[in-house]
């Protein structure tokens, strides 16, 4: 089973950038879709972008221009570049993978692996 380890948050101004990892250790990362969501304290999971296994991207409409998911076949990593942060998107962002069809990439319940997630801070 893929295990998933999130790396790359912390604190930025906004307007700032930042580079979300996730690493993939025990499968190869390319044989799923992954995707990006974002998390508040005692809110639902919030889908932020996905990447098809072929490396089809789809972002929701709150980051779509901004941010970039990108895959690194070599490091078995998928990326999520941040790009003019705004403080709404300070909150913590997991990776997961999933096992269904890409139709399902925009629904949390469907991704089998998370990672722990990694907390983004944006200062106004």
């Amino acid at each position: 089973q893929v295990r998933l380890v999130e790396s790359g948050g912390g604190l930025v101004q906004a307007g700032g950038s930042l580079r979300l990892s996730c690493a993939a250790s025990g499968r190869t990362i390319s044989n799923y879709p992954v995707g990006w969501f974002r998390q508040a304290p005692g809110k639902e999971r919030e889908f932020v972008a996905a990447i098809s296994r072929s490396g089809e991207p789809d972002y929701a409409e709150a980051v779509k221009g901004r941010f970039t998911i990108s895959r690194d076949d070599a490091k078995n990593t998928v990326n999520l570049q941040m790009n003019s942060l705004k403080p709404d998107d300070g909150l913590l962002y997991y990776c997961a993978a999933m096992q269904g069809a890409w139709y399902d990439r925009r629904n949390s319940y469907k991704y089998t692996t998370w990672g722990q997630g990694t907390q983004v801070t944006v200062s106004s």
